[in-house]
């Protein structure tokens, strides 16, 4: 129940319809950074409801459902070539910003994770650590996590040699030595560090070969 304290404080002040927005995928080397809103429904509590990262992925999954049948959710998609245009920074807040779009009302409030303003003309406030606090955010970092985790495991049909749907996208060692190996594919972050030690001499970019 303690995660709902925020979001009951606001419903007492007189608002009906609060969004949480979180995302994930903003440390990978490879694939988008995905955000999702949420907004929970007024007279239900949804059991379990935690930071997407202190759940097994099973329990995530269930959540994930339940999420989706109970609640109001919008999902924003920024892709890699963007965030070599814009910056992480900016292409994770454009991403926030498409999933407070995507909803299927306005709402009246919106609650963010971490320090994040959005541009959106909608009253918000920004809570550090806000995912394993504030129910609807946690309900949008599992929304988010389990989409790009989705969306990952079809990358790795693409490009198998990555094992995109083990690690996901994130530099883990693994990760690293198969990018020393094969070079940047289409999909990696060309402007993240570890990614841009993959380019020849020359400023090309070395392509993996697909599947």
């Amino acid at each position: 129940m303690s995660m709902y304290i925020i979001e009951k404080r606001l419903l007492r002040q007189g608002l009906k319809s609060i969004a949480g927005v979180d995302e994930a995928g903003r440390g990978p080397l490879a694939g988008p950074v995905v955000a999702a809103a949420v907004i929970l429904p007024r007279h239900r509590i949804i059991d379990g409801i935690n930071d997407s990262k202190k759940l097994s992925p099973k329990k995530r999954k269930k959540i994930y459902h339940e999420i989706l049948i109970h609640s109001k959710v919008g999902v924003g998609i920024i892709g890699e070539k963007i965030i070599d245009k814009i910056n992480i920074y900016e292409a994770t807040r454009l991403a926030m910003k498409r999933a407070v779009q995507d909803l299927p009302i306005q709402p009246e409030y919106v609650l963010i994770d971490g320090p994040m303003k959005i541009d959106v003309s909608i009253d918000m406030h920004c809570i550090k650590g806000g995912d394993g606090i504030c129910a609807s955010i946690a309900a949008a970092s599992i929304i988010a996590k389990v989409t790009r985790d989705e969306l990952m495991i079809k990358l790795h049909a693409e490009y198998p040699q990555y094992f995109f749907n083990k690690h996901k996208g994130y530099p883990t060692k693994e990760h690293k030595r198969l990018l020393a190996r094969f070079g940047a594919s289409p999909v990696h972050r060309m402007s993240f560090r570890p990614v841009r030690g993959t380019l020849s001499h020359n400023g090309r970019k070395r392509t993996a070969y697909r599947g």
